[in-house]
């Protein structure tokens, strides 16, 4: 008999595992370093986009920036993987045509503050081990206040956080 849990809840260590989270550097930095074994390309990929993306933001918005992308990974509009999401666009070659600028801005991708890029790790396990997405109200895209892209006018802001303002795309709704 199927008793609700999943595969993942069945071979998931539970050693360690925070029951409640909280969104303060104090709680992100008490969590024991990423074991090799949960370093998964998943968990690679958004611990880079964090870390390029959200290092200099509060705890809180790195777990933000973090539910924009799993929101968008859950979304029929966006590649299916964490790291299809990150690196959608990056295939044309095109400088600032991608999802996510880090990737398609000319500028090396060099990881030069292994204590940031470890904590921002953290906050990328914890995500892809579920998490609860409780901060941007389904969020599906962001920017920093310093620009204003012009989807920005259509879509509906939920959230600032930060220097982040998170915005869900209008629902569609079927035709017959």
């Amino acid at each position: 008999m199927f008793d609700g849990k999943t595969l993942r809840d069945i071979f998931t260590s539970k050693k360690n595992k925070p029951t409640e989270i909280s969104f303060s550097r104090a709680f992100i930095d008490e969590l024991p370093k990423v074991e090799e074994a949960h370093r998964t390309a998943e968990w690679q990929c958004l611990s880079q986009a964090l870390y390029f993306e959200a290092r200099g933001e509060s705890v809180k918005g790195q777990f933000a920036v973090a539910e924009v992308i799993m929101n968008r990974a859950d979304h029929a509009s966006f590649p299916q993987s964490v790291c299809g999401v990150i690196n959608q666009g990056t295939s044309s070659g095109r400088k600032y045509q991608c999802q996510f600028t880090y990737n398609c801005d000319g500028v090396s991708d060099k990881i030069h503050e292994r204590d940031a890029y470890e904590r921002v790790g953290k906050v990328a396990h914890l995500l892809l081990d579920g998490a609860p997405k409780t901060l941007t109200n389904g969020a599906t895209h962001y920017h920093t206040k310093a620009v204003n892209p012009r989807w920005s006018r259509t879509f509906e802001r939920t959230t600032t956080i930060g220097v982040h303002h998170f915005y869900r795309m209008p629902t569609r709704l079927s035709q017959n």
